[in-house]
């Protein structure tokens, strides 16, 4: 292993066409075709590779393969091994090549390029350990899990020092927490049943279907239509509160209990959260929040600008009489942009985007800040491929980061699964299962079938609809 070399990577521009069924549909993105810039590692070993990929939702999925290819060149040649004994040195070695920061620096499509770098030389450490990446983490000493981690711009707020200390203190109980989630699983919540593209009677139906899954959290889109959204929000109501919808061997939950308090649950202990993807301006998202106070949602989501720090703040004041709480992270660039929005108290709950940053190193500097601040994670995951990746994240940050999982619930959306290797699973209790496979890695390994199918603009798929003239409108 110590010889092992990285010889070369190669992309693949990969898109489903779920703008056709509306999946995904939000106030702020009406033609979703949900897509993978993926990219496999290679190195001199045929038994070693590394996958890795970053999500879009159509048009620019090129562009964001082509960032990759200029990451990727610059570890071709490195001994894996190298790589992998000081992961945070990796990662800023990522970071580090001045012309490609100008473009950033840290955001946007070079960003999201070295997330799937990143994520790829992860996912080839875990492999190389025959272990999925989760258990890789969790294992690791806190002396080996802070040299993993980007701490450059953060140490004002946590420092390396701080976080030995923090993750040494909770050592002690992570054989306990990781036989407990293997058990139980990983809390989820869904958000299949509540794209804005889909008709009443959809909604209802998904949201019966969800219910009888077991699941207890549920999250629907809002922000283009005010009294399609309370409509659609009462129709929800009317199933996730009722107690003859649930399962007939699960009772009604205590919504004052611990793991519920404060979240606006109903009857039945059912919780509501809506999302609004940025389509407004700070006061448009008091006031039309407000507006939606009697479907009592636990939070709004992303209720303006991604990067409007204090905007978030203003919106959590305002709304912390209606007991509605502020979500935030899918579109949160980097760990600076989490770093203030927990010093500006603009969050009660952090959202994390598995391929929003730049690969794990990154993300593990989130949690160890939103831990220290005391505000639950809870990741985004309603793109293809990040339901396999963020069930590790959120078992890291139980296990070994923050300790707790009873409040936290982590997105789940029944897309896509079926392309990957190692799909996530879901329990008959809405939980997810927790992956096993010791040679999956970070799970983001699709079919070849997948890729050959869907890819852009050459997959069999792709040239069929091209020849019947019934593309997309997002792919032209």
């Amino acid at each position: 292993m110590s010889d092992i070399t990285i010889t070369g990577y190669e992309t693949h521009d990969v898109r489903f066409p779920t703008s056709l069924t509306g999946d995904g549909t939000d106030a702020m993105n009406v033609d979703c075709d949900y897509s993978s810039a993926y990219v496999i590692l290679k190195t001199s070993s045929p038994d070693l590779k590394g996958v890795g990929m970053t999500f879009t939702i159509g048009r620019g999925n090129d562009i964001v393969c082509q960032a990759i290819h200029n990451v990727a060149d610059r570890i071709v040649g490195k001994k894996v091994e190298d790589l992998f004994a000081d992961m945070g040195k990796t990662w800023a070695h990522l970071t580090a090549d001045s012309q490609l920061r100008w473009i950033g620096p840290e955001k946007g499509v070079i960003h999201i390029a070295t997330g799937a770098v990143g994520n790829a030389i992860w996912d080839m450490y875990a492999r190389s350990r025959s272990k999925p990446l989760w258990k890789l983490i969790v294992d690791m000493t806190p002396e080996e899990l802070v040299r993993s981690t980007a701490f450059r711009y953060i140490t004002d707020v946590i420092t390396p020092e701080e976080a030995l200390k923090w993750l040494k203190e909770k050592a002690a109980g992570k054989a306990e927490r990781e036989a407990n989630v293997r058990k139980l699983g990983y809390p989820a919540y869904i958000t299949s049943a509540g794209w804005l593209g889909y008709s009443d009677e959809k909604v209802l139906h998904l949201t019966e279907e969800a219910v009888a899954k077991g699941f207890n959290h549920f999250k629907m889109k809002v922000g283009s239509d005010f009294e399609s959204d309370l409509r659609r929000g009462k129709l929800i109501r009317s199933v996730i509160d009722d107690p003859k919808y649930l399962p007939k061997d699960k009772q009604p939950r205590d919504p004052n209990g611990p793991e519920l308090k404060g979240k606006n649950a109903g009857p039945t202990g059912a919780v509501l959260m809506i999302d609004a993807n940025q389509v407004w301006d700070v006061n448009q998202a008091i006031e039309y929040t407000r507006g939606l106070a009697e479907i009592k949602p636990w939070f709004i989501e992303e209720p303006t600008a991604p990067d409007d720090i204090l905007g978030h703040a203003a919106i959590r004041k305002a709304l912390k009489p209606y007991g509605i709480g502020v979500a935030t992270g899918e579109h949160a660039h980097n760990r600076m942009v989490f770093k203030q929005l927990l010093q500006a108290e603009a969050i009660d709950v952090c959202q994390i985007d598995s391929v929003r940053l730049a690969g794990v190193s990154e993300v593990l500097a989130v949690l160890l800040m939103a831990a220290k601040f005391g505000v639950p994670v809870c990741p985004h995951a309603g793109g293809v491929g990040l339901c396999e990746h963020v069930i590790h994240l959120s078992l890291i940050d139980y296990i070994a980061v923050s300790g707790t999982m009873e409040r936290n619930v982590l997105e789940f959306a029944d897309h896509l699964h079926e392309h990957f290797v190692n799909p996530c699973t879901i329990s008959e209790n809405g939980r997810y299962n927790v992956p096993n496979d010791p040679k999956e890695g970070y799970s983001g390994e699709m079919y070849a079938a997948s890729i050959a199918e869907y890819e852009w603009p050459s997959g069999s798929y792709w040239l069929k609809r091209k020849v019947e003239g019934t593309l997309p409108k997002s792919a032209v």
